[in-house]
């Protein structure tokens, strides 16, 4: 485990609100030079604290304005890697999450429409190995950085 301090953790939050934030924009609210909060960030990122940087995307102005979670229900016999895999070769899937329990996976879907919504189910259900599903739409979210 790395060890961080109260500045290293304001840089993250820093990164985490404007990944393209300049070193020299958060030297003074952090009172550092700008060479420490380079050595810094640097530090975080070698350590794997930090793994990348990305862009946050509004898919609503793309047109994919629906999101869900759709539970998964798998056959017994079926390896965790294939439940990965199953969801993986789906487009429409943003992440899968193996769970203990029943179901065996929830998986975020992000869709254009109820009809295309539809189609994604009924695409992951075709896989062979899933006995059951059960969808449910988000109507809103809120995600701690």
């Amino acid at each position: 485990m790395t060890e961080i301090d109260d500045v290293d953790h304001q840089l993250l939050r820093m990164l985490k609100e404007d990944g393209r934030r300049t070193f020299s924009e958060m030297a003074p609210e952090v009172g550092l030079s700008v060479a420490a909060v380079k050595r810094r960030v640097d530090r975080l990122r070698e350590s794997g604290v930090i793994t990348g940087f990305t862009v946050q995307v509004d898919h609503s102005k793309l047109g994919w304005s629906i999101e869900a979670f759709v539970e998964l229900t798998y056959t017994g016999t079926t390896p965790v890697g294939e439940i990965v895999r199953t969801a993986y070769r789906t487009a429409e899937v943003q992440a899968v999450f193996t769970i203990a329990g029943a179901p065996d996976s929830l998986v975020h879907v992000r869709v254009r429409d109820i009809g295309h919504l539809q189609h994604v189910i009924d695409g992951l259900r075709r896989t062979g190995n899933v006995t059951g599903t059960k969808t449910l739409m988000i109507l809103g979210s809120w995600t701690r950085n």
